[in-house]
């Protein structure tokens, strides 16, 4: 019976893998530093297939490099032995909603996620640090072995700090930036689905980087658009007497977006006055901007048929039509001949024969984007003070969200903040009835003791982020009661170690007395349900699947959506094969049991022979 291996995807390998499929003659082996043998690429053998086109070690190339990119790509790769444990107390309809809110980096986050959540994710938003040289980035540690991140990766600086300040005295001032927003960003792409897209909140200090590393990681081909957002009016307090009053939003998409839903047309003034059965209509211009010597066939004096008034043509500005065309046009009825000759025809332009029923989504937000203060006020108005700075409005979102999300959409945003996507995706849902889905990551940043947020009793950023969401859902659900399936609830996650004993992960790195003495692979003050979250993200199943606990024969067993997969965690040999021949019955496609429930090797492999025979189609692991 095969283990879980209870650690997120080694990147690298899969990358090795990929590579495999088309060229397996570039595969050979080595050895790693502690002797054993691995897969590996033949550089050279691999440069040799690709000699037309690969671009040779130290010759010039366009591109953006910097100090550290290298090991931001490692940090990318690397796996951790982490876990999310589920907090019931914090969540909201924990049982029933789809929503989740996980509390943790936002680095090892998008790495516990990469299975269960691989092109999933119709649109990413992200807020990110703007390094202003006020600002606070992730302290990450690029300097231990692939072995020591896997089992240690916290994470923090030298103090214990998940946050360190990125002032421009910092010598790496640009550089610890860019390695920040790389490795996570190489992560998000493979959430995205091939028709998503993501958007990226920036100001001009690391919008040109931005711009760069963007194109590397998405392709330069994928660049969708740089929208400017008005953000302030202009400040006094200029430099230069010049203010920067706007910020941008880059939208790149995964590779198959098929373009913005753009902004619906004002069809206020599309009337029907003489009951056309091809409906409502609006009277448009007949004439071009040409003249007559650059369309002489188009230069004619135009009759009505039915009064003999002629109306000539204007030399500076001809008709849309050759007479031929014209003809057909006053004999379907389209022209509008007015009854004052001084006045010029029309043509009717009807709605139904629209090619679309939007207008192009112009990369200047429109006046319907509100400005931070805008934001201030909202925050106020959920919270009930200021309680945090630099929210983007509510607006912003739910302008950007419909042009490429429908009505059951995953949205991430894994740099959270107050959690403003969050609140956008539940107005939405009850302003058009949808099911979109929310996955919002927060780090619980401290907040300054001397801060509004501090005094109003809140410790962290993301203590301040799930209780906007809490707020904003009662609100909207409030103010819309009639939307009785509308899902205001998240489950919230937290980062932490794993739940498995270090043994588990290498056993061979322990004393063989020490591993007989042991009578569990599990840590101490783990429960049940943390152990389940563990499974869920090593299997790679959906992590908002309803999950309900039953008692089979005596034992507690959790079913994930229905029959997805079943899991029980009993210890100390209270596995017989009875109970699992009742829970047999049930079929599930995967289950799952505790290594140290069963009494003994041969109870465990009797096991595996029951599923075999009553539900063949089940996977059977432990932990």
């Amino acid at each position: 019976m095969d283990k879980l291996k209870m650690h997120t995807p080694d990147l690298i390998d899969d990358n090795i893998s990929k590579i495999a499929l088309q060229f397996p003659n570039c595969i050979t082996e080595s050895r790693s530093k502690d002797g054993s043998i691995k897969k590996s690429i033949d550089f050279d053998l691999l440069r040799q297939e690709l000699s037309d086109s690969i671009v040779e070690g130290p010759k010039e190339r366009y591109q953006l490099n910097w100090p550290g990119k290298r090991e931001a790509l490692l940090a990318a790769n690397a796996p951790i032995a982490k876990t999310l444990r589920p907090c019931r107390d914090e969540s909201v309809n924990f049982d029933t909603t789809e929503n989740l809110f996980i509390e943790g980096d936002n680095l090892d986050a998008l790495k516990l996620l990469q299975e269960n959540y691989l092109g999933k994710v119709k649109m990413i938003y992200i807020d990110p640090p703007y390094n202003t040289g006020k600002d606070f980035i992730y302290s990450d540690n690029f300097t231990e072995s692939a072995e020591e991140y896997l089992l240690e990766s916290e994470q923090k600086d030298e103090e214990g700090n998940h946050l360190i300040a990125n002032t421009e005295s910092n010598g790496r001032f640009h550089s610890d930036w860019l390695s920040m927003m790389y490795s996570r960003l190489k992560l998000a792409k493979n959430l995205l689905k091939d028709d998503g897209a993501i958007f990226i909140s920036i100001d001009d200090n690391e919008v040109h980087n931005l711009r760069k590393i963007c194109d590397e990681i998405f392709g330069i081909t994928n660049f969708i658009a740089e929208f400017v957002w008005k953000r302030r009016v202009s400040s006094a307090m200029a430099d230069n007497n010049v203010s920067s009053d706007q910020d941008y939003v880059i939208c790149y998409q995964k590779g198959q977006l098929e373009g913005f839903t753009g902004n619906e047309k004002d069809f206020k003034k599309y009337s029907n006055p003489d009951n056309d059965p091809r409906g409502p209509w609006i009277p448009d211009n007949l004439t071009v901007g040409m003249t007559a010597s650059m369309r002489p066939n188009q230069a004619y004096n135009l009759v009505d048929p039915s009064t003999g008034s002629i109306y000539p043509y204007n030399p500076n500005r001809v008709w849309a039509f050759i007479p031929k065309s014209m003809e057909k046009m006053i004999a379907e009825g389209r022209v509008i001949f007015p009854e004052d000759i001084s006045r010029r025809p029309m043509q009717k332009r009807f709605k139904n024969e629209l090619k679309s029923t939007h207008n192009p989504f112009s990369t200047l937000m429109s006046d319907k984007v509100g400005l931070n203060t805008e934001a201030t006020r909202q925050i106020q108005q959920v919270l009930g003070g200021n309680i945090f700075d630099y929210s983007k409005p509510l607006s912003l979102l739910t302008v950007l969200i419909p042009q490429v999300c429908n009505g059951d959409d995953l949205i991430l945003d894994f740099f959270a903040g107050s959690s403003v996507t969050a609140q956008a995706v539940m107005q939405l849902n009850a302003e058009d009835k949808g099911n979109r889905k929310f996955v919002m990551v927060q780090l619980p940043e401290e907040c300054d003791e001397k801060s509004e947020a501090f005094k109003a009793g809140y410790e962290t950023i993301a203590e301040i982020s799930k209780e906007r969401i809490r707020r904003a859902g009662a609100k909207i659900k409030d103010e819309n009661p009639d939307a009785t399936d509308l899902d205001i609830g998240f489950r919230v996650l937290k980062v932490d170690s794993s739940n498995m004993a270090d043994v588990y992960y290498s056993p061979d790195a322990m004393r063989q007395d020490l591993i007989a003495a042991m009578t569990d692979n599990i840590k101490a003050g783990r429960s049940e349900e943390d152990l389940l979250f563990q499974v869920l993200l090593d299997w790679g199943v959906d992590l908002s699947l309803p999950i309900k606990k039953e008692i089979v024969a005596g034992l507690d067993v959790f079913f994930v959506d229905e029959n997805s997969l079943a899991a029980c965690f009993a210890n100390n040999g209270e596995i017989t094969e009875d109970f699992c021949k009742e829970l047999a019955e049930y079929k599930p496609l995967r289950i799952v049991f505790r290594d140290s429930g069963f009494k003994g090797d041969s109870v465990k492999i009797n096991v595996e022979q029951i599923f075999k025979l009553m539900s063949p189609h089940t996977e059977v692991k432990t932990i």
